[in-house]
């Protein structure tokens, strides 16, 4: 006999209020997918085009030096800075020292997931370029070296699910909460500081950068409720393999 519509109802709202924290990732990685599906249905539409060619006009206007950016000498400077954050071989550095951190803390199913986290970003990664295989903005236009195709962006997809990853993961090491939303919100800063600089920098279309968060967002999301299921699981059988309380 199927349950009556107000039972189930109230089942929900009970497990929402519970699991709040997982039906809030669900959502995240949800929305995700679908933006990136729209913005991967629209790379070669004339209409994408035209949005992305006007946000590099915003950030290139000078017609008589294309290559030189809007804005002040300092400003570009901290971009090319910020930029390198997000590149394959800082993440890779960073990732030694935060699972090597995760180890000690006892982290373990941390440690694993960031690891694994990363590893998959760069196969969603380089999958996508060769798949879609976008060109980049003009090369008088960009202000760094680039490689590879364009879309989704790398830098944006490998630096979102990094750093909101390891976001994610270190709130399990801290039980206050005002620790906990510090954490969170400077990795999406940062997140979002190293997309801006690619669309500022001309390394990228603006549409790039968005499918990079995008994917980047939803990757790191699926590893955050794989963990925690993987965790519960352990819990009720007593297993090794979990993050130390």
């Amino acid at each position: 006999m199927a349950p009556h519509p107000t039972a189930f109802l109230t089942r929900a709202l009970r497990v929402a209020r519970t699991e709040i924290a997982a039906v809030a990732a669900l959502l995240v990685a949800t929305l995700g997918v679908l933006v990136f599906v729209e913005l991967a249905d629209g790379v070669h539409d004339a209409e994408n085009q035209v949005f992305d060619r006007a946000v590099l006009a915003a950030v290139r206007p000078y017609a008589d030096d294309p290559g030189r950016p809007w804005g002040p000498w300092w400003l570009h400077e901290g971009a090319a800075d910020l930029t390198s954050l997000g590149g394959l071989s800082v993440l890779a550095l960073f990732a030694i020292m935060a699972v090597g951190f995760l180890l000690i803390m006892r982290k373990r199913l941390s440690a694993l997931m960031l690891t694994v986290g990363l590893a998959g970003g760069v196969a969603l990664s380089q999958g996508l370029k060769i798949l879609f295989d976008r060109p980049r903005p003009p090369d008088i236009y960009q202000a760094v070296e680039t490689m590879n195709a364009s879309f989704p962006s790398g830098h944006t997809l490998l630096s979102t699910v990094f750093y909101l990853t390891l976001g994610v993961m270190l709130t399990r090491a801290f039980p206050r909460r005002g620790l906990k939303a510090y954490i969170l919100g400077c990795a999406v800063v940062i997140a979002l500081l190293i997309g801006v600089t690619r669309i500022y920098l001309a390394a990228h279309w603006a549409s790039d950068v968005f499918a990079g968060w995008s994917v980047g967002a939803a990757w790191s999301m699926v590893l955050w409720l794989a963990a925690y299921a993987l965790e519960r699981r352990q819990r009720l059988h007593d297993a090794p393999f979990q993050d130390a309380p």
